[in-house]
């Protein structure tokens, strides 16, 4: 929005000519977030604890998560809207993948909150698992259509980059639909899965939209992809500002997030941000590499397929407990220990999926 408003007064005087450049549009993005997170969580806090809306514990899971009883919860409220109005004000909201980003990130958030209402009102587990997919994969199929429509007939929309090798990208034709779809809802709910301790998913979260950011702009760039030899995408430059805009709303919820937690995000806040991380990497033709950008986050679901089908099997576990972080829970490691160490991982795994870049 301001893009449009300002920009075009460069004309009249060379200071607006900065609106140009998405490096500057994107540093924005960051501190317009982190600022409306940093104002916006005080008041949402006050005005779930006055309404006595709080997480419920399991009672199966670790002792020491019964002081967590009563924590405000939902705030992925907060995360949304201070991820959403800078990506507004900052980006071209003329271009196509921002609104695509956006409407992912919307239509998961949605699906988060109805789960979350819905455990208000009195259903322990909320939605049913059948309805959740059903939810899920309808909203992945119209952002992967919107994709579709966009692009028209560029060949380009079916292929798939695989990291370490140049010139390996196989095309999936029709199978492109169910496979950008499965990365998509896989994400939400790989995300979802990981966002059990405080501080634990945003911090990856982070980590990996701040990656992101690096793959957006320097696959929107033509001169940089050529060079790198990734694929050119011409509107996925505008995607940087929805990235930087999600790299601050993190840090701002981290903020009241970060262990002992005045907050969590909820569903409404981690299925949101699944959506949305993976609607990114669909956009901007980074599928593949999300295996290892968001590493944390596929262990943490894995131990949870892993864990449910050995003992169907077996009627015995591989872990003391699944999702992953509770087995190191049970293994003794204090909460902080396990978020860091987690974060350090995420850390290791961004640099290496940003070394393939020149891998190839």
């Amino acid at each position: 929005m301001l893009y449009h408003l300002l920009y075009p007064l460069h004309e009249y005087h060379t200071v607006f000519n900065v609106f140009r450049y998405i490096t500057f549009r994107s540093i924005y993005a960051v501190i317009t977030a982190l600022i409306i997170g940093l104002v916006m969580a005080p008041l949402v806090i006050q005005w779930l604890r006055a309404r006595d809306i709080g997480e419920r514990i399991r009672e199966d899971g670790p002792k020491s998560h019964f002081s967590k009883k009563g924590t405000p919860t939902m705030g992925g409220i907060i995360i949304i809207t201070a991820l959403v109005i800078p990506t507004l004000l900052w980006a071209d909201i003329l271009n196509s993948y921002v609104w695509v980003a956006l409407v992912a990130t919307l239509l998961f958030g949605a699906i988060g909150l109805h789960d979350d209402y819905t455990k208000l009102k009195g259903i322990r587990n909320g939605i049913s698992a059948r309805a959740k997919m059903g939810y899920q994969l309808g909203a992945a199929f119209l952002v992967v259509g919107m994709v579709y429509v966009i692009k028209g007939g560029d060949p380009q929309v079916t292929t798939v980059s695989i990291p370490f090798f140049k010139n390996l990208t196989p095309d999936l034709g029709l199978f492109y639909i169910p496979f950008a779809m499965l990365v998509i809802v896989g994400c939400a709910n790989a995300v979802n899965l990981t966002d059990g301790l405080d501080g634990l998913a945003i911090g990856p979260i982070f980590i990996a939209f701040l990656t992101y950011v690096i793959l957006c702009y320097t696959g929107g760039h033509a001169k940089f992809a050529q060079y790198l030899g990734i694929p050119f995408v011409g509107e996925l430059s505008e995607l940087t500002v929805f990235c930087a805009a999600v790299v601050g709303a993190s840090l701002g919820f981290l903020w009241y997030n970060f262990y002992p937690a005045m907050i969590f995000m909820g569903n409404v806040g981690s299925t949101a941000l699944g959506g949305a991380l993976g609607a990114v990497a669909v956009l901007s033709k980074q599928e593949v590499i999300l295996l290892v950008i968001g590493g944390v986050f596929v262990a943490e679901a894995l131990s949870v397929m892993l864990q449910v089908l050995w003992f169907k099997s077996t009627g015995k576990r591989v872990f003391r407990m699944a999702p992953l972080h509770h087995h190191f829970e049970h293994l003794g490691w204090p909460e902080p220990q396990v978020i860091v160490r987690f974060w350090i991982v995420s850390v290791v795994l961004a640099l290496l999926s940003l070394s393939t870049l020149k891998l190839r």
